[in-house]
């Protein structure tokens, strides 16, 4: 029998509960050469909030879900299926459905990936702002285009009648 990864739903907002829990299940039952992973997928995000400044966290990928490495059988199914907060496997309800090796690495991908933050802006295109700072300041304009990896906006501004292309940061703008 191989080992798979599963993924296991949970009560939203008590997956570190639920994961730690289950590895406490797995050792104080035994099943250590059954069950032998617990992961949490997250990822590390930069929030931009008010006045520019940046607050670093770590997001969970799927909110509500964990997943397990192990070789299904009655037992393991059992330890997983009767620990606090597993409401269940995702699957058919008769028999969990193992994620394929092309989705466990993804996720992990994913994962790893986020090593370097990724930043999360409520800016988004056709969106109204005011430069707040530099030489357009009090200027209206609309988001072209939002890159959040580099934390610049393109916002089209009038000058002069026109509607003109301008490079800003996150942090010399305002949203209306």
């Amino acid at each position: 029998m191989a080992k798979k990864w599963y993924v296991i739903h949970t009560y939203s907002g008590y997956e570190n509960k639920v994961a730690t829990n289950l590895r406490h299940r797995i050792e104080s039952m035994g099943v250590q050469d059954k069950i032998f992973d617990v992961l949490i997928p997250k990822e590390t995000v930069t929030d931009l909030k008010s006045g520019g400044r940046k607050v670093t966290s770590e997001k969970k990928v799927f909110p509500g879900y964990i997943l397990v490495q192990m070789e299904l059988d009655d037992d393991s199914w059992y330890v997983v299926r009767n620990t606090p907060g597993v409401t269940g496997f995702v699957g058919a309800q008769a028999k969990p459905v193992p994620l394929s090796r092309a989705e466990v690495e993804r996720i992990k991908g994913r994962v790893a990936a986020s090593a370097k933050p990724r930043t999360m802006t409520d800016f988004t295109d056709g969106m109204p702002v005011k430069v707040t700072s530099g030489p357009l300041e009090d200027f209206d304009g609309v988001i072209a285009e939002v890159n959040a990896d580099q934390g610049k906006l393109k916002v089209m501004v009038s000058i002069f009648g026109r509607e003109t292309p301008v490079e800003l940061s996150f942090d010399q703008v305002a949203k209306l």
